[in-house]
């Protein structure tokens, strides 16, 4: 049995969608289910592990973010072959970024994904846009509770990573993730610590309401199918965060 189950929340209770997750991802990782291998129904998930339909929705979505499972319509979702990861950037020293280092991130990211999220446009299916929408939702009640919202946030930039249909755009950003998140054992990939842009940054908090919004007006240019208006989106997205971290650093 691992002990760092993906996407765990670690020191506070193991939500339901967290136990739907942390079972799928243990017989994944003990060979229960192989690659291609079909994962059980929602009703037979619903029952097994005594959740609703949207318990198991959210579990499925964050296993095809954290590159686990595809869903494909009408028929189920199905376990993905591991993948190999790219060399990792060198991680960075100490426990938090500098400031200059942050920025730095933010820039790069800024040349990499509006073109993401242009091509999620043209190219999502109707399941990753679904997967989308419940990562928007999560974000929404995390940030309203007062919970961490860094696990949702990242989820929707790895789903629309994933909808371009190029596997590269999510290796490029899981190897930029890899050198922003002090790491874990990496020996049982597929039980490790989901990859991250970043842990929440307190001097951000206060403009959560505002990146909330950001996120719905990207989904919303993908829904469209508008790849311009979504390269837009993003890019505004991504340029006012560092000026937001700019401004809270002054």
């Amino acid at each position: 049995m691992s002990t760092n189950p993906p996407f765990a929340s670690h020191g506070r209770p193991t939500s339901l969608s967290q136990r739907v997750v942390d079972g799928l991802s243990e017989r994944i990782a003990s060979g229960a289910l192989k690659p291609g291998d079909r994962v059980p129904t929602e009703p037979v998930l619903m029952q097994e592990f005594g959740v609703s339909r949207s318990v198991v929705r959210e579990a499925i979505s964050r296993l095809q973010a954290g590159g686990l499972l595809r869903t494909q319509q009408g028929v189920g979702s199905f376990v993905l072959a591991p993948k190999v990861d790219v060399p990792p950037l060198q991680p960075l020293q100490g426990a938090e970024l500098k400031l200059q280092q942050k920025l730095a991130m933010l820039e790069l990211r800024l040349s990499l994904e509006p073109e993401t999220a242009a091509l999620a446009a043209q190219r999502r299916t109707p399941e990753q846009l679904a997967a989308m929408e419940r990562a928007l939702d999560d974000f929404d009640t995390q940030h309203t509770t007062g919970e961490g919202t860094a696990e949702a946030d990242y989820r929707f930039h790895e789903l629309l990573a994933q909808a371009t249909g190029n596997e590269y755009f999510s290796h490029v950003l899981r190897a930029l993730s890899s050198a922003t998140i002090p790491r874990q054992s990496t020996a049982r990939r597929t039980t490790r610590r989901v990859a991250r842009f970043g842990e929440s940054s307190p001097e951000l908090r206060p403009g959560k309401e505002i990146t909330a919004q950001e996120h719905w007006a990207v989904l919303d240019a993908i829904r469209r199918g508008d790849a311009a208006a979504a390269r837009a989106a993003m890019f505004m997205h991504l340029n006012n965060s560092r000026e937001r971290m700019r401004n809270a650093s002054r």
